[in-house]
């Protein structure tokens, strides 16, 4: 595991060409990040995670998927999940506990089923965003609930179902996205309120996770750090492990989003001088792939650490 390096990459198709076998043998990520492009159909997909796997002669190589239901359905050519919305398992979380219970856990029970049966071990979820009236669409019904404490709970039962069923977890977008009034995709979205007040709401839902990873938010905190987006801010990263207390990985969220705003060089260096852990580039772009990994380093005795107690879920 020593000889990775520290970043995950997207692929293009439903199977490896030969120009990223020889990618992942030379450059060695982390891990591989799939989307609804790779995905045909259940069979298809094993063979795919198969080849991957087979290429770092490791079972356990962690292979990622944007799995949340409702509209971030990356399994869409399989089975529809379009009214199973974080927003709808909020609303049943309020109204009636034990049903919400059921209908959750029986959702993550055939998420994580699916998710092994195509050789998927970590899911990008849970969205620990809040739902904020009037802000971007962009988080909307992929967050629970307006309230920190109910996300914060349901966060709670998504990572602990996921961890029984042996799917890694990765709580996003920390520190929160709820208040962003832009797309993180197409524009930097910039936040105004005081330290204070994020620290009694947006950011408590990601206090106290037992996940072993975290995805970061492409926004700016104005008053904690008004130049850099937190995946580029030393403060924001050291808020994110003292304030919040998350110990384990750190990953950015995709580094070809329009959010980030410089060259995809400067891009992937910075996401290591701020803290991060871990690079995350998405599209499949070969010529970008290479940038991200020629500027990423090998993973450290950090990473070495969580990954292998990720890898004991597992078993």
């Amino acid at each position: 595991m020593n000889n990775r390096r520290s970043f995950i990459t997207g692929i293009k198709s439903t199977k490896l060409s030969s120009l990223e076998k020889k990618f992942l043998k030379k450059y060695k990520p982390w891990g591989v990040i799939l989307f609804s492009r790779n995905i045909n159909n259940i069979k298809q997909t094993l063979k795919l995670t198969t080849s991957i796997r087979k290429i770092f002669n490791d079972k356990k190589y962690p292979i990622l998927i944007d799995q949340e239901g409702g509209r971030v359905n990356r399994l869409k050519n399989i089975i529809s999940f379009d009214s199973l919305t974080s927003e709808f398992f909020g609303e049943k979380f309020l109204k009636n506990r034990k049903e919400f219970i059921f209908f959750y856990k029986l959702f993550i029970d055939k998420t994580s089923y699916l998710l092994k049966s195509i050789g998927v071990n970590i899911n990008t979820s849970p969205v620990l965003d809040l739902r904020i009236k009037g802000k971007s669409n962009i988080i909307g019904d992929r967050a629970f609930s307006k309230d920190p404490k109910i996300v914060s709970k349901i966060g709670d039962f998504c990572i602990q179902y996921f961890h029984q069923n042996g799917i890694g977890t990765v709580i996003k977008h920390i520190p929160g996205h709820g208040l962003a009034k832009v797309d993180s995709h197409f524009f930097t979205p910039i936040i105004t309120k005081k330290k204070e007040y994020l620290l009694k709401r947006d950011f408590v839902p990601f206090k106290k996770k037992k996940s072993f990873f975290a995805m970061t938010a492409h926004i700016i905190f104005k008053k904690i750090d008004d130049k850099n987006t937190v995946t580029h801010s030393k403060k924001l990263i050291k808020l994110i492990r003292n304030k919040i207390g998350f110990k384990n990985i750190i990953i950015s969220d995709d580094l070809s989003m329009k959010s980030l705003k410089g060259t995809l060089k400067e891009n992937t260096i910075k996401t290591f001088n701020s803290g991060c852990n871990l690079a995350l580039h998405c599209n499949g772009n070969s010529k970008e792939m290479e940038i991200v990994a020629k500027n990423s380093p090998q993973i450290n005795k950090f990473i070495s650490k969580k990954t292998s107690q990720f890898y004991k879920i597992l078993s």
